[in-house]
């Protein structure tokens, strides 16, 4: 089977997307099929195409067995709607152009949140005369009410009543959590056709690791104890919540040699640093997104990680992938974050569940943690345990079962 998946993240950009996307289509090679992805020039999120690579109408290159297919897109740092928007759309035209000079294509498969992919991939499947599969990552205009990113309601029913057409004419819809699966039948989408494949982790990569002393030292964190945020500094994620948690514990006694480290790029990075500096705090370290074989030495600095998201009835619908990087690599977890990803921490015995935005409750959290070594541990231990639970290697097969099934 030739399966055509189109995406606007791929490797080497190293966010939740590009990564899912990327060991899915691995594993789809193993397993003997062939797999063309079509993508634009990585520059995510700052919007700067990477070393070694340009914004070209057409660039081709092969990753573990993967065609990948580069486009011309529109290019613009992770911030500003419209802008975001053009980026979008000009994937979508160039995704659809390219499809006509990839022969023998079995099925289609485009991935949210934004829907301009999914909309190159329903066309691209009429083109073709081939099914299409919608990948449901976000529930995606709903996403952008949630953070108040477009105050334009006409403009949000469009775009809903596009999603819509979109989850209608998809062959099968895979989603990400058993949340958007209801949320998708409760507005009249056919359940049948829906199938849930949770995020997951690439466990031979995600695995316990020694604390790297050279990296300790070089952030200045020796004889600390690190809580950490890996992941995109958003509108969504709220994380003037965890500077203020850090604003308090330095002025603690107890809290003192506490330090949070933020890992990432996004539209409130900028924002958050110059928060930071105003509020005076010196227990708070800024790391930019490094490339992807990187990331796990700053996880093995990480004593807890801090998972957190905006206070929102949408947001408890969702599963941040970086919690089950926290399992695989035996990291315990401080849960901001409600509903059905909540359940799977607190199910899994990973870590500590906190009402997302609640300063006082994230200090409580971290407190306790550091004061109880044996605590950590436990929570290390489950996640470790249940890490093979979420083995991307079984995840992506089981999602290639969907994919056969359509055809």
């Amino acid at each position: 089977m030739h399966i055509l998946f189109l995406t606007d993240n791929f490797p080497p950009e190293v966010n939740a997307p590009a990564s899912r996307t990327f060991e899915h289509c691995r594993e789809w090679v193993r397993a003997g099929h062939r797999v063309t992805v079509v993508t634009g020039a990585p520059n995510f999120p700052k919007g700067k195409v990477f070393d070694g690579y340009r914004n070209a109408l057409w660039q081709t290159e092969e990753m573990a067995g993967i065609r990948v297919i580069r486009v011309w897109t529109y290019i613009t740092a992770n911030e500003g709607f419209i802008k975001r928007i053009l980026d979008y759309q000009s994937f979508m035209v160039g995704a659809i152009m390219a499809s006509p000079f990839i022969r023998g294509v079995d099925v289609v498969v485009g991935t949210s949140p934004q829907l301009f992919t999914t909309c190159a991939a329903y066309a691209v499947s009429r083109l073709k005369r081939i099914p299409y599969v919608f990948e449901l990552r976000d529930l995606w205009p709903e996403s952008i009410r949630a953070v108040g990113a477009i105050g334009n309601s006409r403009v949000l029913d469009l775009l809903e009543a596009l999603e819509l057409f979109l989850y209608r004419k998809a062959a099968r819809i895979v989603s990400v959590t058993r949340s958007f699966k209801r949320n998708l039948v409760g507005r009249g989408i056919d359940g049948d056709k829906i199938a849930v494949v949770t995020n997951g982790v690439d466990v031979s990569r995600f695995k316990p690791q020694p604390r790297d002393a050279a990296l300790e030292a070089g952030l200045g964190l020796q004889d600390s104890f690190v809580a950490g945020y890996i992941g995109t500094h958003g509108l969504a994620h709220s994380l003037e919540t965890l500077l203020n948690a850090a604003q308090r514990l330095q002025d603690d006694p107890v809290g003192r040699d506490i330090r949070l480290l933020f890992l990432g790029d996004g539209a409130n990075k900028q924002k958050l640093v110059a928060q930071a500096e105003a509020m005076g705090l010196s227990n708070v370290v800024f790391v930019d997104s490094v490339p992807k074989e990187q990331v796990v030495r700053y996880w093995s600095l990480l004593d807890v990680s801090i998972i957190h998201l905006k206070k929102t009835e949408l947001f408890t619908t969702v599963i941040p992938s970086k919690l089950f990087e926290c399992m695989g690599m035996g990291i315990p977890v401080l849960h901001g974050v409600a509903g059905e990803s909540a359940e799977i921490v607190e199910q899994e015995g990973c870590g500590q569940v906190f009402v997302p935005e609640d300063v006082d409750a994230l200090c409580r959290g971290l407190l306790a943690l550091k004061s109880d070594a044996s605590l950590r541990e436990r929570y290390r231990q489950n996640g470790l345990a249940a890490a093979g639970r979420y083995d991307r290697k079984e995840l992506a097969l089981r999602m290639l079962d969907e994919i056969e099934a359509c055809r």
